[in-house]
Order: structure tokens, then sequence, then C-alpha cells
């Protein structure tokens, strides 16, 4: 029986990403709401309990009302907002994040989709914190950027529709300066640190990609810490995992520029292990396409471990 699926926000960034993956497919059915009726609570609602899975492509508070809409017990939920990431009853939808994720979401009847800058530092974090690599209360700072596209909507059109002369500061900008990003719950808990960490994000003149850099001063760093011993750990953390790769340690040596928009249309998230000549100094980096691993793509890989079907189907765009 082909399963029914409904996208809450389908005209929203993520939600046309969504649909793009989806809307071929013989073996889901999408349902869908005029541009009319998805204005009207009854309609939505509807909708909502018609579904074998909803995806809620909603700001928090809208996501927070749609969930309290669903009356039936058998509709179960994607989440791509903040709203339920560290919430008890929700599974965090990242399957490459340890042995028995998978399974946990394939099982689940909630799953909070993760964030774009979060699954690449919370992939970089978690693997070597949880190794034991680094203490849980080392003292991480997290440097990222992002194509404007992750701003939605109105970040799209402020960079597509502006004119470049008198827009100055239009090509690249830092923001959050008080260093309290929406994905700083979710990294600090799903990362295993005991202390939120310094977190920086930017954004760039290109549409979508991402990059994010966690430095590691290895001299300073209790134990023998070392570049092949971070490749180690990650390395083995990852080991088969087909969305999460890491590149050889060689790697770090060999490539002369890391460009954000490398792995766009792809659902991969790829770490890299970068150090200088003495291995006192590294930086471990994740390059992915904030559309792709990180928001949408992510979410159709959840939805084909919760309704059973081949997990990288759709992952990638129309006609993967």
């Amino acid at each position: 029986m082909t399963a029914k699926v409904f996208i809450d926000g389908e005209a929203g960034t993520t939600g046309l990403q969504i649909k793009a993956r989806l809307e071929a497919r013989k073996d889901i059915e999408l349902l869908h709401l005029g541009d009319t009726e998805r204005k009207d609570t009854g309609r939505r609602r509807d909708a909502l309990n018609e579904a074998d899975l909803a995806i809620l492509c909603l700001p928090d508070d809208a996501a927070r009302e749609a969930i309290a809409l669903i009356e039936n017990p058998q509709t179960r939920v994607i989440d791509p907002s903040t709203a339920h990431r560290t919430a008890d009853g929700w599974v965090y939808g990242f399957p490459e994040y340890e042995t028995g994720q998978r399974a946990l979401i394939a099982g689940a009847k909630r799953v909070s989709n993760p964030g774009c800058y979060a699954i690449a530092s919370v992939a970089i974090l978690h693997a070597l914190v949880s190794g034991g690599t680094i203490a849980p209360d080392w003292p991480v700072t997290i440097n990222a950027v992002s194509g404007y596209s992750g701003g939605g909507k109105a970040m799209i059109a402020e960079y597509e529709n502006a004119n470049p002369d008198s827009a100055p500061g239009m090509p690249y900008f830092t923001y959050s300066h008080g260093l309290s990003h929406k994905h700083m719950p979710e990294i600090t808990r799903w990362s295993g640190l005991s202390h939120a960490p310094v977190f920086m994000p930017s954004v760039g003149r290109f549409t979508q990609g991402m990059i994010v850099q966690v430095p590691l001063p290895l001299w300073a760093m209790p134990g023998r810490v070392t570049p092949a011993g971070i490749h180690e750990a990650l390395a083995s953390h990852y080991e088969g995992q087909n969305c999460v790769t890491v590149a050889g340690l060689e790697a770090g040596r060999e490539v002369a520029r890391l460009e954000p928009e490398s792995l766009n249309g792809t659902n991969e998230l790829r770490l890299y292990v970068f150090a200088d000549d003495d291995g006192t100094q590294a930086v471990v980096m994740g390059l992915l396409d904030n559309l792709g691993k990180g928001a949408s793509g992510q979410a159709v890989q959840n939805l084909n471990l919760m309704l059973g079907l081949p997990e990288l189907t759709g992952t990638a765009g129309r006609g993967s």
C-alpha cells in the first residue's frame, strides 16, 4: 500500500526542495493543498491526520501548532524546524549518528530533522567526544559559512534582488554576534559537550553549500592527540556509511582549496582533517549542501527509513 505524505509548508525553501525530491516517485502519494487551502487550519488538520507521514516545513511556533492539530495516532512526523531537536520523545534524525540510530528513526513516530550547521558540527564533535579524543568540557570553537539559501525566502530575495553597487556588505557577512544561534542547544546536546561551543556563522554570496570548521590546538589538549588520531576516530566512527565520508588524511596536504559548493546536489557530508607539519594544530572541516544533507536530502533519507523504503532513494534530488 502506497504511503500518503503531506508536506505542511511546501511553499518554503525546504518544502520546495523536499517536494522536488518526492513528486515523481511512485512509491508514495503526495497530499497537496492549494494556495488558499494551505492557510485554512481545517484543511491542514484534515491533511495532517490523513497522512501516514507529515513533514513540517514551518517556523518553530507553527510546527508546534501543527503537532497540536494531529489527532490520528498513526500519523508519523518529521520536523525540519528547530522546535523539537532537543525535545523529549523525539528521535534525532541523523542516521549516521551512532550504531542503532537508524533503527530508532525507522521505528519512531516523531523525528526531528537536524539543522544544517548542526549536522556537520555534531558529526565532527560527537565522534571525537564519544571516542575520547576530545574531553566533553574542552572549549570548542566552530566557524561556518553557508550559502544564502539557508536564510529562507527573505534572504534569497535580498541577495538575488539586490544591486551589488548599493549593497557593499552583501558579498559576505557574519551574524549571531550574541553567540546564541538557534542551533546551539542542538549542537551542545547531540555532540556530547558539557558546555556550549563558541559558534560564529556567516553567509556568502552563493546560493547553497556549506563549510563548517572546528579548529583544534593539539598542543594544548591533554594526552597525546595527533592529527592521525583525530582522523582515525572519525574514519572508524563513520566506516561503511554512504552519506558521511571521511577524506584520507593525505587530502589535507593535497587539497589547495575547499569550496563550499562542491557537494551541491548530493546528500553527502564529507569530513576533512587538516594539520600543520608539526602536528600541533588541526582543523576538522565538514563540507555539505545545506539544502541536501543539511535539510531536504536528510528529511527524505529519514522518510525512507520510517516508511521502510530504500534509504537513499530521492535523497539527492529529482531522478536520483
